[in-house]
């Protein structure tokens, strides 16, 4: 009678400890499997020998990831790197070989008109004052046509002769007094320049002006297109 007692009761440990196993191998392998992806495989690394956290990761769907192109934004980069102020490139574009073209003259035009009234002072070349060859020179380049700002006797002696109709085409410029005073034709019929009195302004040819006029050149637009090429 002792016996069967002392052996139910030994089955009854057996049993409970096969239960006991059987219920915590089934919780661990539920968190396991709650683990995210990235966590299973720090422990793996920590657990190599975990062969059950090793099955589950297996039978995980593989994760993708979807690679995107990375198409450099080309238009920015040429927005943020290019300058506020015009290139040489410009002026071969609005200058022919042989004389200024339509365009250019009208850049010219504008670059001038934008200036009338400004106040004349000796040497200064804009914005809100100008000489006669501050003048030219700023206009000049605005209009996309680039030298070196200088007196108008140098500009005379860096310029090419002019005759003809040439002469009172937009842009030729026209010398006076010696080469002491320089503006810039409009017309026929008259020019602009930084009056000393008035400022940049425009004056007609007959009059005052007329027995002063020394010669009308133009800047060397062959020389300028080589040096942008």
């Amino acid at each position: 009678m002792n016996f069967s007692k002392s052996l139910s009761v030994y089955l009854f440990f057996v049993l409970s400890s096969v239960v006991f196993v059987g219920n915590a191998r089934s919780q661990g392998r539920e968190r396991i499997v709650q683990l995210p992806p990235n966590q299973q495989v720090a422990s793996l690394h920590k657990n190599p020998e975990n062969t059950d956290l090793l099955e589950n990761y297996q039978r995980q769907k593989p994760i993708t990831i979807q690679k995107t192109a990375i198409v450099p934004d080309y238009q920015s980069l040429i927005k943020k790197t290019a300058s506020s102020q015009p290139t040489s490139p410009i002026a071969y574009n609005y200058i022919s070989k042989n004389s200024y073209s339509t365009i250019f003259s009208q850049r010219l035009l504008n670059a001038i008109e934008s200036k009338i009234g400004t106040p004349y002072l000796y040497g200064s070349s804009g914005p809100n004052r100008y000489d006669c060859s501050g003048l030219v020179w700023s206009a000049f380049q605005d209009a996309g046509f680039y030298f070196e700002r200088t007196s108008a006797r140098t500009i005379w002696q860096n310029s090419e002769p002019v005759e003809g109709d040439d002469r009172y085409k937009l842009g030729t410029l026209v010398f006076f007094k010696n080469l002491g005073h320089i503006g810039i034709v409009a017309d026929a019929g008259g020019f602009y320049h930084a009056s000393t009195s008035h400022g940049v302004m425009y004056s007609r040819f007959d009059g005052y002006w007329k027995n002063k006029i020394v010669g009308f050149r133009r800047m060397r637009v062959n020389d300028l297109v080589a040096q942008i090429k």
